[in-house]
């Protein structure tokens, strides 16, 4: 019962039933056509030339009255392509002369077809009279016609094969829409069942393909995917949640520890010491919650509305300026190579925070007498910035996972720092639909921005 419901609503049945009406539809239009050209208009023109023999055999029977009639019907039997058909009936009922078998007792209103079958030796030959009636004078009826078998033998014809083609065809036209729509179905059946199963939790469950590369092929190919996609997205959150509870316990601890140990303190020393440290604490944890929120803000778009021209040349050899100093005192050398005029659609604070992360790593990770090189450049309103220097190098297993919110590599497990501010790079980048690619400097890291 729920099938039969189910195949009530379907979408392809009731498509495929307008496909099998609008095909009969075009099939009887067809037919008609056929049979317009066929039978009819030759019926009609048949009809226009016994019209007009009418009106002739009425002006001889005018003219030379009744016997010149009789002898004209008589001689018209010889001529003509098709038989002719004849039957004079004086006003009393009584027949003057006819080679018609029978014909109506009534006058004949319009063209009419009769049966004029002929017996001879025996046999019957079948003959179909297109006859027309007119009045003469005297109140006699002259009703005169041709055989036009041939032409009734194709109405019969098209009659017939005409009913028989629409209800194969009508057959064929459902049959087919209802396997087009059990095949659909299917189909559509492996989509939606899939996504149960995903919705139920089983995330690595995938629409299975065909191999046949057809639109549904492409629909499964796609929402498959989307489905990866999905799948990703979740795992990175549920780490993103470990990698969060895990960062912030840690100084929530030593918040803990620290108040706990300020309430029970003794001395005044002991205690701004212990409140010094609750507050480098807590300003690491707002540090964190911010840095989250930003990231957060960023990828759900709200600042798109800050976008608009940027001299990147400018705001470039400014992020440099800015780290210069910092560098120096690590023993360290920047250098920049910015080609002059560059521009960019962009907010341009996010932009310089993006630089500025990338800078920052460069100088934090590089190590002492580190090399820092910051080219940027503008080709075909493309434009890359390459950010490389020639410290220990991020490990080629390390490449995708360093923009994970707080994953840090091991050896940098110690220093300072959050874990975010690769998040934060990616964040902004995507947000300017731009990509990020970190590859090896040999020595060293390069990091790609390319808009």
């Amino acid at each position: 019962m729920a099938r039969r419901a189910r195949l009530s609503r379907s979408l392809t049945l009731r498509l495929g039933l307008i496909y099998v009406a609008l095909f009969l539809t075009s099939t009887a239009l067809m037919f008609a056509a056929a049979y317009w050209i066929g039978v009819y208009q030759p019926l009609l023109n048949e009809a226009a030339r016994v019209r007009a023999e009418a009106g002739n055999l009425t002006a001889i029977d005018k003219a030379g009255g009744r016997d010149a009639l009789v002898r004209a019907l008589q001689e018209r039997q010889a001529t003509g392509r098709r038989r002719a058909f004849h039957a004079l009936v004086a006003a009393d009922g009584r027949t003057v002369t006819a080679n018609l078998p029978s014909w109506p007792d009534k006058p004949i209103a319009r063209w009419t077809l009769l049966e004029a079958d002929v017996y001879r030796e025996g046999q019957e030959e079948d003959y179909e009279a297109l006859v027309i009636e007119r009045r003469l004078g005297d109140g006699a009826r002259l009703i005169v016609g041709r055989d036009v078998e041939d032409i009734d033998d194709r109405d019969e014809l098209f009659t017939i094969g005409s009913a028989w083609l629409i209800v194969i065809a009508a057959l064929l036209a459902i049959g087919g829409s209802l396997a087009m729509s059990r095949a659909i179905g299917r189909r559509i059946d492996a989509v939606t069942q899939t996504a149960r199963r995903v919705m139920a939790g089983r995330l690595t469950e995938r629409i299975p393909l065909r191999g046949t590369g057809d639109d549904f092929d492409e629909l499964a190919e796609t929402l498959n995917m989307m489905l990866g996609r999905i799948e990703e997205s979740v795992e990175s959150v549920r780490r993103v949640s470990d990698n969060v509870a895990h960062e912030l316990r840690t100084p929530l601890a030593r918040l803990h520890a620290d108040l706990d140990e300020l309430r029970m303190a003794t001395s005044e020393e002991e205690r701004e010491r212990l409140a010094e440290q609750a507050v480098r604490e807590a300003e690491r944890l707002q540090s964190i919650f911010d840095a989250l929120l930003r990231i957060a803000r960023i990828e759900s778009g709200r600042h798109l509305a800050g976008l608009k021209s940027v001299d990147l040349s400018t705001l470039l050899a400014d992020a440099v300026e800015f780290h210069a100093p910092d560098a120096e005192a690590r023993g360290q050398s920047i250098a920049s190579h910015i080609a002059p005029g560059l521009t960019i659609e962009a907010d341009p604070n996010l932009l310089f925070q993006a630089v500025s992360n990338l800078l920052d790593n460069a100088i934090k990770y590089g190590g002492a007498g580190a090399a820092i090189e910051l080219a940027a450049s503008g080709q075909e309103g493309n434009v890359r910035i390459v950010i490389s220097d020639t410290g220990p190098g991020i490990p080629a297993p390390y490449r995708e996972r360093v923009t994970e919110r707080f994953f840090r590599l091991p050896e940098t497990a110690g220093q300072p720092g959050t874990g975010l501010g690769l998040a934060l790079v990616a964040a902004i980048v995507a947000l300017h639909k731009g990509t990020m690619a970190i590859d090896d400097a040999g020595p060293g890291t390069r990091i790609t921005l390319a808009f």
